[in-house]
């Protein structure tokens, strides 16, 4: 098992919080006391989707590992839910389903990452961790088929830009060079080494940029950068 350093933040200080919602006691139990043993603060727990919403709120998880499976309510409505009223919360869907509609739809939905459950616990620790600083985390060959589906997104007409649409915010030369990386689908991990500065600082430039543009999380902050045509310069 990992160190209980894993579970922290980027400071190695705070426990980061998780919630674990999955309709299955024994896999929902096996997940949580995983992350638990690997240093993460389990926060909650739930069974099906309206006790996921009710907790949630309650609990203030920094990451929701969700399934998309669940009674009451189902997961991708959760999912927009609970990243609708909140969206410095961070979701990671972890599904038995590879079927690529399930992860478009997660991801659309809110879902910052996707993983499937044949992955292993160390997979799913590491996975946790990531997805808590905001890395788009997905199951190999899961990742083209989303950043795909961006292009696509892009491509489509759109409502024609208004004369009265007010003009685009203006980002530094450090911040646009960030948002291009971010739309080639590299991770705060990869960006920080390409440009060589920290994780922290790669953080900040995207919250900064979110900030700027109104927008909420990195899915539309992917699409914002694609429709520019920043992922090809």
């Amino acid at each position: 098992m990992t160190g209980a350093t894993e579970g922290t933040d980027v400071r190695g200080q705070v426990p980061i919080k998780v919630m674990v919602v999955d309709d299955h006691p024994m896999w929902r139990d096996a997940v949580a006391r995983d992350l638990a043993e690997a240093g993460f603060d389990v926060v909650a727990t739930a069974g099906d989707g309206e006790q996921a919403v009710r907790r949630a709120q309650a609990a203030a998880p920094d990451v929701l590992v969700l399934d998309l499976n669940l009674p009451a309510k189902p997961g991708v409505q959760v999912c927009k839910e609970l990243v609708g009223a909140n969206p410095a919360l961070r979701v990671l869907v972890l599904s038995a389903s590879g079927e690529h509609a399930d992860v478009l739809e997660a991801v659309k939905s809110g879902a910052t990452g996707y993983l499937l459950k044949s992955a292993s616990t160390e997979e799913l620790i590491d996975a946790v961790r990531r997805t808590a600083v905001g890395d788009p985390v997905f199951t190999p060959g899961l990742a083209g088929l989303v950043l795909g589906e961006y292009r696509r997104l892009a491509s489509d007409p759109g409502p024609a830009a208004g004369a009265d649409e007010p003009r685009a915010p203006q980002l530094t030369d450090r911040e646009t060079e960030v948002l291009r990386l971010v739309a080639k689908g590299l991770s705060y991990k990869q960006i920080a080494e390409r440009l060589v500065i920290s994780h922290r600082t790669v953080q900040n430039h995207v919250q900064n940029t979110l900030g700027k543009l109104q927008l909420h999380n990195r899915v539309e902050l992917v699409r914002y950068a694609i429709e520019r045509g920043l992922d090809e310069a």
